[in-house]
This record gives C-alpha cells, structure tokens and sequence, in this order.
C-alpha cells in the first residue's frame, strides 16, 4: 500500500485547484505476474487434494469416475475464472464477488454475499484448513493412532491463525514472499507423489487391476454426483482469490495470464496425483485410510514418509496464507461501501495493511476453531461459493443483455458465463432435492436473517453513537486511519 499524495506527485504549484480526491492512504501495486500465479495457485492447492480424494471416491462409487470427476473439476475452474477476469476487467475494484454483484444487482444482494462470506465463509474456511493442517503436523508425534487429541489440534490450528495475523499485519510484501515459498513447496510435494506414482509402476508393484473395474460401481444419483464435485471443488476453491486483490495488482490484464497458467497447471498436477493414489492404493485401502497421503508415503517412501505430512503442512499454511490475505481484503472492499463497520475499511499508517479486517477475520476463525470440524465445512463452504459465484455469473450474462458496448479489456464468448450459470445451478440444488441435509436448512436461515439485519442497519437506520465512539477509540488504539478510494 502507498500514500496517494506521495503517488500523484507530492506538492502541487501554488494556486493550482485541488484534485477532487482528498490525499490520503490507498492499497499498493505490489502484486506482479507470477505473484498473481502464485497466489492463485498456492490458494488451490491445498489440504483438499490430501483429503477429498476420498470423498470423492465414495460418492463416486468407482476409480474411473472419480478421475473424470477431477478433470471436469479443473475444467470448470478454468471456465468460472475467464468470467471472472472479464468481470475484474469491468469492475476493477478489490472484493471479486461483492464488488460484482454490488456494481451489477445493487446493495442487498451483496450485503448478503459480505452478511455470509465475512460473517462465516471466509473465516470457515481458514479455520477448516487451519484444522487440517493441524491434524497432518500432528500426525507423526502420534504414530499408530486411529485419532488425535482434539484440544492439541485446536491449540495448533489456533497457533497457526495468529501466525499468519502477525504475517498479514505486518507487511503485505511479506505475505506474499510467504505464499510464493509454499507455492513451490506445494508444486514440488506434489510432483514427488507423481515421480513415486511413476517409479511404483516402473517397478511393477503397481496396483493396475483397478483399471479392470474402473467405471464398476459409478453412482447415476445426481445428488451424489453433486456432492462429489463438492468435494473436488473443494481442492480447486481458491481460483477466484485474485480477483478479491485486482487493486494491488501492477498490470491488470496479468490477471487473465494468472488464472490461464495456474489453473490448468494445478489440474494436470490433481488428476496426476490421483493416478499415483491408485497405483499406490487399493479404492478400499484409499476409502478405509483417515489419512491418504500418510498411507501413500509409508508404503512408497518407507523411511522418509515423514515427507508428506511437512509437504500437507506446507500447503496448508500457504492457502490459509492466501485466504487471509484475500479474505481480509473483501471486508475491506464491504467497509468501504458501508456494509460494513467503518473501521473496517481503514489500514495501518506504519504498516499500510487491513489491521482491523485481518483482526475481525482472525476473531471470528478463532470462535469456529471450538466446534470446527473438517469435512463439516466442505459441503457448507462449497455450497454457499458456488451459490455466490452463480450469481456473479448470472451479473456478467446480465451487464452482456442490458449494457451494450461495454468497455471490455477482455472478453469470453456468452456461452460460456451460461454454461457456468446451468452449473452452478445444478450444484446448488441437485444436493438439496436429493439429499436434502440439516445443513442446507441451517444456511438458509442464516442467508434469511441477513434480510432483517439488512433492513435494521439501512433501511431503518439503527445507527448509534456507541458505535461512532467506538471507532474512533479503535483507530486510536489500532493506529489506523481512512483510505482514499480509487488510488
């Protein structure tokens, strides 16, 4: 981040009319092509390709079918990305989704996104992948058993947030120095599980026969296929988080390059992975294991199995890294516009980062960490993104019909945002109608709820003093100050 009066140049003659836009603090161009790739990237992969294999697998019902799963997965991925650099090209603002739906739909529409995301999504998410990261650090100091003290596994996931708090608020450069370092510890952990894939069946202990019965078993229920894109999109969440940082970058058109380098790397490297699964694992020894890459390094690696717990460990820390750095910047982007408290739209005058919306997000990732469970969280998470990024679909096919002429930098054929509409759609409702879950229930409450605390906080206006006293004792104490929108 940077002053913008040092950027537009500092004095102005005497005399000369004041620029329109008060001097004042702005978010930095920092982020370059391959940081773009990196973030982008290092966001993706994650726990989710050690985990969700073997969900799945399960709801797949056969090996074949869950590999077409993974493809299909990174397909959709790359196609909901180019809609969304088309998008960031006509919205160049930071917050991806908020900011389409709120230029696009108008103000309830993304309350609600911001009332789901900041409120629970983003901070579920860091603290289900802080979870997970927890349970793989832990792993080798508890050989041979089946489970692990749940409060050691808080404790560390914990541990884990406030890190990355203390990363995040310090410097904006430094966390993306650490997502780059992971980033190429993830690419490498996974090209060692392809190269033992590869080494397995070049020495014939491979396990082909699973190439016998590939499609044997495949499940026809919509609802289960649902679920099981859940899971795999699970692994590819992560593909939009650039769009949530377009202001930071240097050049915007590298956020197109980004998404096209990364997204069909981390595809190839998925499906790869997967292969290397089978080779190595049974479909009963990979539905049986509670940790796969575990199972997959003992019977590869042998003494050096405890490889693959540090390479998960590396990986998680790096996309919650990147969800922080993300999330943090859509509560910004919300405050800014009045959605969400003013004092969440102000950055550090030392440091020029986010503090109060790093501190708001790690506050509430903090509170889910006590009932926090992993795969509690996949289904909720994967449901309520792709109810968001349907809607940032159904906002690009919207500006296509109503707004002619758009001033695009870049553009994808219409077909393409339709098809991705027809996605989303089905995997927001085939799971309801087929299996319908607790859970769906108690996300819709939640989305109704933000109707009413929309209507309160705006429409009636239920501002107090308390709240304006408040924020000002908060920028005293966090040393924060406004940013000049725009810059």
């Amino acid at each position: 981040m940077e002053r913008s009066d040092e950027r537009d140049g500092g004095d102005r003659p005497e005399g000369q009319e004041q620029s329109s836009v008060e001097p004042g603090l702005a978010l930095k161009r920092e982020i370059g092509l391959w940081s773009a790739v990196s973030i982008t990237a290092g966001c993706m992969i994650g726990s989710g390709i050690f985990m969700s294999p073997q969900g799945v697998l399960v709801y797949m019902g056969s090996p074949g079918a869950s590999l077409i799963v993974w493809a299909t997965c990174g397909i959709l991925a790359m196609l909901g990305a180019l809609c969304y650099a088309e998008m960031g090209s006509l919205v160049p603002e930071s917050g991806g989704d908020y900011a389409y739906i709120l230029r696009t739909f108008g103000s309830l529409p993304a309350f609600l996104v911001i009332y789901t995301f900041v409120l629970v999504g983003r901070p579920a998410a860091i603290t289900a992948v802080s979870l997970s990261l927890a349970e793989y650090a832990l792993a080798p100091f508890y050989p041979g058993c089946s489970s692990l003290p749940q409060i050691i596994v808080k404790i560390v996931a914990c541990s884990c947030i406030l890190l990355l708090l203390l990363i995040n608020f310090w410097s904006s450069r430094m966390s993306t120095v650490v997502m780059n370092v992971c980033t190429v510890a993830k690419v490498f952990s996974l090209l060692v599980i392809v190269v033992g894939g590869i080494v397995v069946l070049a020495q014939g202990r491979s396990r082909t026969e699973f190439l016998l019965y590939a499609f044997h078993n495949t499940t026809q229920q919509a609802g289960s296929i649902g679920m099981a894109f859940y899971q795999g999109l699970w692994s590819f969440e992560g593909w939009t988080n650039i769009n949530m940082v377009v202001e930071e970058l240097k050049n915007p058109k590298n956020l197109v390059w980004a998404v096209m380098i990364a997204i069909p790397l981390v595809t190839i490297l998925y499906v790869l992975v997967n292969i290397s699964y089978l080779l190595v694992m049974s479909p009963l020894e990979i539905l049986s294991s509670d940790a796969m890459a575990v199972s997959w390094g003992n019977q590869v690696l042998g003494s050096w199995a405890w490889l693959v717990p540090l390479a998960v460990v590396l990986s998680t820390f790096g996309t919650v890294n990147g969800a922080f750095f993300s999330g943090s910047r859509l509560c910004y982007a919300a405050a800014r516009e009045g959605h969400m408290p003013q004092i969440m739209s102000m950055i550090h005058v030392h440091r020029l980062t986010p503090a109060p919306a790093l501190v708001f997000t790690t506050a509430v990732a903090l509170v889910l960490v006590i009932p926090g469970n992993f795969s509690t969280f996949v289904n909720f998470l994967s449901f309520l993104s792709w109810l968001t990024s349907g809607t940032t679909f159904g906002c690009l096919l919207y500006l296509r019909i109503k707004t002619k002429n758009l001033p695009h930098t870049y553009k994808v054929p219409t077909f393409i945002p339709a098809i991705m509409l027809l996605v989303s759609l089905y995997l927001v409702l085939a799971p309801i109608i087929d299996h319908p879950q607790m859970e769906f229930l108690y996300i819709l409450l939640f989305l109704l709820s933000g109707f009413l605390v929309y209507f309160l906080l705006f429409h009636f206006q239920c501002q107090s003093k308390c709240m304006q006293a408040a924020t000002v004792h908060l920028q005293l104490l966090l040393e924060v100050a406004p940013t000049a929108k725009g810059h």
